[in-house]
């Protein structure tokens, strides 16, 4: 049987050439579903574009760096990277800045988000923990230091509140530990304790309960709570299966709350349709593929973890933001990588897609690759072969 041709040779390549076309397809989406709240908002059109576009090539940067990085020294600088986390999370509940009845953006210089740094700093302190154990069978236990500190960065995060990046931060965590080899007994323990704090978290604030109502049924709260997701649905609905075209969805048109945000799939599947929704859901597929590909092919535990922890962090996102657009999960407000407008998620990601390549440059196969290499560059420093053409 033949095998489908792909413009790629290894899963890191696959996963750059997956995350330039789902950035390319985002940079598309969001102008097309802010142009207008910009025009009469801040009298620019290109406004959200051009942030994004800046944003995008820090993030590329930071991409790079990354990726030529050695991952195996992060755990050298991690005490530094939690010390920051959680000083940063502490100065946004005393000096944040207040937005919708929020606290979730700081301004050092520049305005982020430090909710989504902690993101990334929670899967590298997991790896860390959970990696070196693994490769020594050591026991792995949910009652250690990682679990602690990213359950303590969950709690600062939701008093700002934001429930749903919470979730994530602990999710990134504990997803890890599940197929570490944790005692049964502790997997029992945790799956009740979700179940639990998930409950507690739904009544433990009026506005989380009109949500699961609304979620339940939109139709009958569509001038409250439900408005969101209503919008959302028709938006969806409406696109049918080729779109109404690029720049001529309607809900851009200030029916549709947060369209280049936290909704931006619900814009992009009216105006590209099922088949422009198809196209993301298969690259984010592809992506988690490889990702899975490239932590199995890790030398070593850490980097296996590590790559496990991004690749969640990245597709995990994508299916809890699709899920809520579309209605399956209540609204959340966790925004869709690469599609939604958001500059410090946007840097974050392109970072940790940078250590995701890191891993896969230090695999298996390229590591016998790099050796292959060093000992044709040796033999023609001795004139014993004669150079290739690409060399």
């Amino acid at each position: 049987m033949r095998k489908i041709p792909v413009p790629w040779s290894t899963p890191g390549e696959a996963v750059l050439y997956i995350v330039i076309v789902l950035i390319a397809i985002g940079t598309v989406n969001i102008f097309s579903a802010s142009f207008v709240m910009a025009a009469q908002q801040l009298q620019d059109s290109y406004f959200f574009l051009k942030k994004h576009l800046l944003t995008c090539l820090i993030g590329l940067i930071c991409l790079i760096v990354a990726s030529r990085m050695d991952y195996r020294r992060l755990p050298r600088y991690l005490p530094i990277m939690i010390v920051a986390a959680f000083g940063m999370l502490i100065a946004v509940y005393f000096g944040g800045i207040d937005a919708n009845g929020a606290k979730r953006w700081l301004r050092i210089g520049i305005i982020f988000q430090p909710s989504e740094i902690a993101k990334l700093v929670a899967v590298i302190m997991s790896a860390a923990y959970i990696g070196p154990r693994i490769e020594k069978h050591r026991l792995i236990s949910l009652l250690s230091w990682p679990v602690a500190a990213t359950g303590m960065m969950a709690i600062l995060v939701l008093k700002q509140p934001d429930m749903g990046t919470a979730v994530v931060i602990m999710a990134v965590c504990l997803v890890l530990y599940l197929p570490s080899g944790i005692p049964l007994r502790q997997t029992y323990g945790l799956l009740m304790g979700v179940a639990m704090g998930v409950v507690y978290l739904v009544y433990a604030a009026s506005y989380r309960t009109e949500r699961i109502l609304a979620w339940l049924d939109p139709w009958t709260y569509q001038q409250t709570s439900g408005y969101q997701a209503v919008q959302a649905l028709l938006a969806i609905g409406s696109g049918n299966f080729f779109g109404s075209g690029l720049g001529r969805g309607a809900s851009k048109f200030l029916y549709l709350p947060e369209a280049h945000t936290d909704f931006a799939f619900a814009v992009l599947c009216q105006e590209m349709g099922f088949l422009g929704a198809a196209v993301v859901l298969v690259l984010f597929a592809l992506l988690a593929w490889n990702g899975i590909k490239i932590a199995l092919k890790a030398t070593d535990g850490f980097g296996m973890m590590l790559a496990a922890g991004v690749t969640f962090l990245i597709v995990g996102q994508a299916v809890g933001n699709i899920a809520m657009v579309t209605g399956l999960l209540p609204v959340t407000g966790i925004p869709l990588p690469f599609i939604s407008y958001g500059g410090t998620a946007l840097v974050i990601n392109l970072a940790a897609v940078g250590l995701l390549l890191s891993v896969s440059r230090r695999g298996k196969k390229g590591k016998a690759h790099q050796e292959d290499q060093e000992e044709k560059e040796a033999l023609q420093r001795l004139k014993l072969v004669p150079p290739t053409i690409d060399q």
